[in-house]
């Protein structure tokens, strides 16, 4: 497994940066080849060009809203968990954390250092863009 951590001090306020954060559909936007669909338990990110692809299906496993969630990876491809946190921070401002533990199932443990690095710059893209 790769854990990464992303950590952003935002001016949004905590509310926004949750909404902003959650809004799983606008993930797609900031992952390349990428859409997300909702359905009853979390979502699914599908990557790829037509039926060519993966899967990535994520359950919501816990919900504090408006300040934690975490996800479980639930893929063929892809497994692991994402916590994803909103605290208050300075005048009105907000901290955003995002924690992942990511593993691509076909990719040797000792390959873990380039999945950690590839994934901490793809979710950097995602968390950096859904705040902007």
């Amino acid at each position: 497994m790769a854990l990464i951590e992303i950590v952003r001090e935002v001016r949004l306020t905590p509310a926004e940066s949750w909404n902003r954060l959650t809004d799983w559909e606008q993930h797609g936007r900031f992952v390349p080849l990428t859409r997300i669909t909702r359905n009853d338990d979390g979502f699914d990110a599908f990557t790829g060009v037509g039926r060519v692809g993966f899967h990535d299906p994520m359950e919501i496993v816990r919900w504090e809203e408006p300040t934690f969630c975490r996800l479980e990876k639930r893929g063929r491809v892809v497994t692991g968990w994402a916590e994803l946190s909103v605290e208050p921070h300075g005048d009105g401002g907000s901290k955003v954390t995002w924690r992942e533990d990511i593993h691509v199932r076909a990719m040797p443990r000792a390959l873990d250092g380039m999945t950690r690095a590839s994934s901490t710059k793809l979710f950097t893209r995602v968390i950096d863009g859904l705040l902007a």
